[in-house]
C-alpha cells in the first residue's frame, strides 16, 4: 500500500513541556491548519492540549 500524502503521519506533542508525543494521522484537506486535541499526558497524569509538531 503506497504512502498517501493526503493523510500525512504527525506527531502530537503535550504543551505541558512533558515531552510526551503521540503519533496520529490527520486528513489535510479536512485540517489544513495545525491540528489541537485534548488528550491524556500519562507523565503529569493530566489530559492536556497537544499540539501538532512539525
Amino acid at each position: 500500500m503506497a504512502r498517501n500524502e493526503l493523510r500525512p503521519v504527525i506527531k502530537l506533542k503535550s504543551t505541558a513541556g512533558t515531552g510526551y508525543t503521540y503519533v496520529t494521522r490527520k486528513n489535510r484537506r479536512n485540517d489544513p491548519d495545525r491540528l489541537t486535541l485534548r488528550k491524556y499526558d500519562p507523565i503529569i497524569r493530566q489530559h492536556v492540549p497537544f499540539r501538532e509538531e512539525r
